[in-house]
């Protein structure tokens, strides 16, 4: 994320989470397409613009260049709790290219994953989809599709190119509010973000060991997640993530659950998912280099969600590469058929992945995710490495210690010892993805099936 900048003194006080001055806040534009009718015959481009997260930026003094954040450690004069660090610091402008390696054109956004800036090296980035300069474009999923293209040809093992909605306000959070990024949930109440709900995280901040960039705090942020795509070049998910409350939700400490917190499973919100991937579910020669789905090419990815109001029913994908359309493979799992998500398809994993805590059913399945979906959502593109867990559960076979002939365990042919950030930061910080052709509109009108 963001690292070292310069220093200077302290400055007088202002109000919490505001936008500084330094740097002027431009958003690249980036167009997409509002479709109806039937085939992808009739689509009128959309102009949108897009907004890197607001935990990526330079925190600082109002006024002059003292850091308020450094490395992954607050400056205890002006932070000396959340009131009194939320009214001296503000968020700056952002240089897209040049900081975070984010860069977009006509109807596409580009994502490179290790970035030397003239003060900083900047690690990967995670950017929103934007109606306007001040807000976040709004998308209601259910009865309709969202379709994209993609190019993971570079993303290798441990890396992550994931697009995805989760359930924000549409404004943003604090005085900077959307246009500076603000706002982010999702269904691992992270405890990572720097500002939340326009307060400060700094009480019972721990810096992380192995990220010299990352802490987390003794607040989280939660709300529905919708991953679309979560992927490299080597394996990749489609994932609903339950959550007790559609829209966002604070929490406090390990009650938190999820990945930042002792207690994963403690939680308001579905850290795990139902996820369809195909490798997990026995289908190995599906997706990759060479494979059906051939990763070492761009291709076209189709999601589908079926249902009416507040109802859904199933979630179903396509993919379109040289001119085919393929469907979501069947599972190759004794137990689990069909190839789309239901409530009925995620039960079946559930059992026939013997998983000992399955909490997207305890956090209302389907029918909660549908609440988070009928709320309105907002468009994330990223890219990440995982200081958690290495990328292994997307990857590689996870549990580590598990069985790997046991039907779930083995997720991706990455193997147990890759996807550690500090060689895949080392060894591949050329490595981006790419997101373009975005299309949206009642279903069978993105794409002729």
């Amino acid at each position: 994320m963001l690292a070292l900048l310069l220093s200077s003194l302290l400055a007088p006080l202002v109000a919490g989470q505001a936008a500084g001055t330094y740097q002027t806040e431009t958003h690249p534009k980036m167009t997409w397409k509002q479709c109806s009718g039937t085939g992808g015959t009739n689509c009128q481009t959309v102009n949108g613009e897009v907004v890197v997260d607001a935990n990526w930026r330079w925190l600082h003094v109002t006024g002059d260049y003292t850091n308020c954040y450094t490395g992954n450690k607050w400056n205890e004069t002006a932070c000396p709790n959340n009131d009194k660090c939320s009214q001296n610091c503000v968020l700056e402008g952002a240089d897209y290219s040049g900081t975070y390696g984010a860069t977009a054109g006509s109807d596409a956004l580009t994502l490179k994953f290790v970035t030397q800036g003239s003060y900083s090296t900047n690690i990967g980035s995670r950017l929103y989809l934007m109606k306007d300069s001040s807000s976040y474009q709004m998308f209601n999923l259910i009865g309709n599709e969202f379709t994209f293209d993609v190019d993971v040809s570079q993303l290798p093992c441990g890396l992550n190119g994931a697009l995805y909605f989760v359930a924000m306000d549409s404004k943003g959070q604090g005085t900077a509010g959307a246009k500076y990024g603000t706002g982010y949930c999702d269904g691992q109440c992270p405890r990572d973000l720097k500002f939340i709900n326009g307060k400060a995280n700094v009480e019972g901040w721990k810096p992380s060991s192995n990220d010299q960039n990352a802490g987390v705090g003794n607040r989280g942020s939660c709300c529905t997640e919708m991953d679309i795509w979560e992927a490299n070049s080597v394996s990749q998910a489609l994932t609903p993530h339950s959550c007790d409350s559609a829209g966002f939700q604070e929490c406090t400490g390990d009650a938190c659950g999820g990945t930042y917190s002792a207690t994963r499973y403690a939680g308001p919100c579905d850290p795990n998912g139902c996820d369809f991937n195909p490798y997990r579910l026995g289908v190995t020669d599906f997706y990759g280099k060479g494979k059906t789905v051939d990763t070492s090419q761009p291709f076209t990815v189709v999601t589908q969600f079926v249902g009416s109001g507040s109802s859904l029913s199933e979630i179903k994908r396509f993919y379109v590469q040289d001119g085919k359309t393929i469907a979501q493979p069947e599972p190759k799992v004794s137990g689990i058929t069909g190839n789309s998500i239901t409530q009925a398809w995620c039960d079946a994993q559930n059992k026939a992945f013997q998983e000992d805590v399955y909490p997207f059913n305890d956090h209302g399945g389907m029918a909660s995710v549908a609440k988070g979906l009928q709320r309105g959502m907002v468009l994330v593109m990223s890219l990440w490495d995982d200081h958690y867990a290495n990328m292994l559960w997307l990857d590689s076979n996870y549990p580590t210690d598990a069985d790997p002939s046991k039907p779930g365990v083995a997720r991706g042919d990455c193997a147990t010892t890759s996807g550690e950030p500090s060689q895949v930061e080392s060894q591949s910080p050329n490595a981006q993805v790419k997101y373009y052709n975005i299309k949206f509109g009642p279903i069978g009108s993105t794409f002729k099936q």
